[in-house]
């Protein structure tokens, strides 16, 4: 029996852990990581040489130039050409440039994918709280019911034998009636409760019905720094990346310069002429061979202040990233301010809270008495047991919604639970 206990008990780490796993939005996010990470491209890498190699094969008909003297004959010619060609940058503002942007464009893929998980996470959060509250709301009025039926069984002995009144039976049978259908409501909405939770979390191998929510452990102790939060470390990589736009749009009106290599060779044959003499191909492809090489310096000098534009435009984009990342930081400190009130106003609440429950403890336990001594009836009696459930079920709930707000603080700090 505790194994299967044990087994349908879901605390909100698991419940967290299921989600992180099984979501598809965070799968997606995570290839969206991996495809930056491949794409970046270091200093070192973009200023790799880059290879080519080209042959082609052509025919040239009537008056063409003879590739052995230059001269020009009236022949039908095959000619093949082989080019092998070398690049290298050896000064490339903009490849440095480009290389701090991939770098920033990965690291914002991962903050990216933070700021959904963050997000993720207080949904469950929530979720798991709103069906906690509804089951232990069930647990007390399942607890009360039992109340019910001791009083609804005595009641009826009670009349059997003729010391009670069968218009108290009635009262009874009504009170019992009340109680058994806000147990089934109960029942109901924590059933779609949890059903809602393990959709969001895509975990559809479980008996929601049979599932049991454990009470999270969280301290009391919070901290007001937000400077951890996802959204906000994802802007002000927004705001970095923006900065290399800036360095990108300069470096076009930097030099550059690059070094090359070339080396190409060919083949020719006379067509249609038997008598023709030829050296072979590889003699041919030896003989000819031509290398060149060379530095090439790049300045730009005048682009139509096209640059100038683009940079201007680059400026205006960095200007609006560094206050979007100052709104965020501006809605996430009002969020964790908001927050801290509402706990300190629960808190606040605990104490007067804990007063009333004893209040209407008292007051059920006389009128149960003064119930048994047929001094008040079934509709007061029931009234004053509605008291006693509404009052420990709020108490319940708002040291519920206290540890509830204390890890929702945590996950807006970027904090893990």
């Amino acid at each position: 029996m505790a194994a299967i206990g044990q087994e349908n008990s879901w605390p909100l780490q698991k419940c967290i852990e299921s989600g992180m796993k099984n979501s598809i939005e965070i799968k997606i996010s995570q290839l969206e990581v991996k495809k930056s990470q491949k794409l970046h491209n270091s200093v070192a890498n973009q200023l790799l040489p880059s290879i080519s190699f080209t042959g082609n094969q052509s025919y040239n008909f009537g008056s063409t130039i003879d590739p052995a003297t230059n001269g020009r004959v009236s022949s039908n010619i095959q000619n093949d050409n082989f080019y092998l060609n070398a690049q290298m940058n050896l000064i490339d503002f903009r490849a440095f440039a480009n290389a701090q942007k991939t770098k920033i464009n990965t690291e914002k893929s991962k903050a990216d994918l933070a700021v959904i998980e963050n997000e993720y996470q207080l949904q469950i959060l929530e979720s798991y709280y709103q069906a906690l509250f509804t089951q232990e709301l069930l647990k007390i009025q399942k607890e009360q019911f039992k109340n019910a039926e001791f009083n609804f069984s005595r009641i009826e002995k009670e009349v059997e034998i003729g010391s009670k009144p069968k218009s108290d039976l009635y009262d009874m049978q009504l009170s019992f009636a009340q109680e058994e259908m806000k147990i089934m409501q109960t029942e109901q909405l924590l059933l779609i409760q949890k059903k809602q939770l393990f959709q969001l979390i895509n975990v559809t191998d479980v008996s929601t019905n049979e599932v049991v929510l454990e009470f999270p452990i969280s301290t009391n102790s919070i901290e007001s720094s937000f400077e951890n939060n996802p959204k906000i470390i994802a802007a002000k990589l927004s705001y970095k990346s923006s900065l290399t736009d800036i360095k990108m749009e300069r470096a076009n009106n930097l030099p550059s310069l690059t070094a090359y290599y070339g080396l190409s060779t060919f083949y020719y044959k006379p067509l249609n002429q038997p008598t023709a003499i030829v050296d072979d191909f590889n003699k041919q492809v030896g003989d000819n061979k031509n290398q060149q090489v060379g530095v090439q310096l790049n300045v730009p000098i005048f682009n139509g202040f096209s640059t100038s534009k683009r940079i201007s435009a680059s400026k205006i984009e960095t200007e609006k990233s560094k206050w979007l990342m100052e709104q965020e930081k501006i809605k996430v400190k009002n969020q964790i301010d908001i927050e801290i009130q509402n706990k300190s106003n629960y808190e606040q609440l605990d104490k007067k809270l804990a007063e009333l429950k004893t209040y209407a403890n008292t007051s059920f336990r006389t009128s149960q008495s003064k119930f048994v001594s047929g001094i008040i009836d079934a509709y007061i009696f029931s009234s004053v047991k509605n008291q006693l459930l509404s009052a420990e079920y709020d108490l319940l709930k708002n040291q519920l919604q206290i540890q509830f707000t204390i890890n929702k603080i945590k996950l807006i700090q970027g904090k893990e639970l």
